[in-house]
């Protein structure tokens, strides 16, 4: 069992600095009105994101798809009771470039979702995730 070590930092002032494994330090904000710096939750839309998108982008690559362009939008749907955690995530995949296969784009995501995306892994028993994706051909 791999084993890894995050430290937070109360910095006053509802801030914390957070230092994750990789080293590299990042501020929390729990002040949602003033919404200085990402908040716990906001970094679990992002976590699945850049998972799954890293999972998605190896594997097309590999593919050798031609993808000129790589966005991917992530909603959160919340729960109403406490704790208030996600019920629901949206992940929207956008690709952009010449004659990108249908069906390698889907082979993909289903691949990182349910296979490669330790964060996925780690949300679904209790967060559903719903991946969709689009794909515009380059002119």
């Amino acid at each position: 069992m791999k084993s890894t070590h995050a430290t937070l930092k109360f910095a006053g002032d509802d801030f914390f600095v957070a230092t994750p494994p990789s080293g590299h330090a990042l501020t929390l904000d729990f002040n949602g009105e003033r919404s200085s710096a990402p908040g716990p939750l906001e970094l679990l839309l992002v976590a699945l994101g850049g998972c799954t998108g890293a999972d998605v982008i190896s594997i097309l690559t590999k593919k050798r798809e031609q993808v000129t362009d790589y966005r991917i939008e992530v909603h959160g749907e919340r729960r109403d009771e406490h704790p208030k955690g996600f019920k629901k995530m949206e992940v929207k995949h956008i690709l952009r470039g010449r004659g990108i296969s249908e069906a390698a784009v889907k082979q993909a995501i289903e691949l990182s979702v349910n296979k490669y995306c330790s964060v996925a892994g780690t949300l679904r028993p209790t967060v559903e995730i719903v991946s969709t994706f689009e794909i515009h051909e380059e002119q």
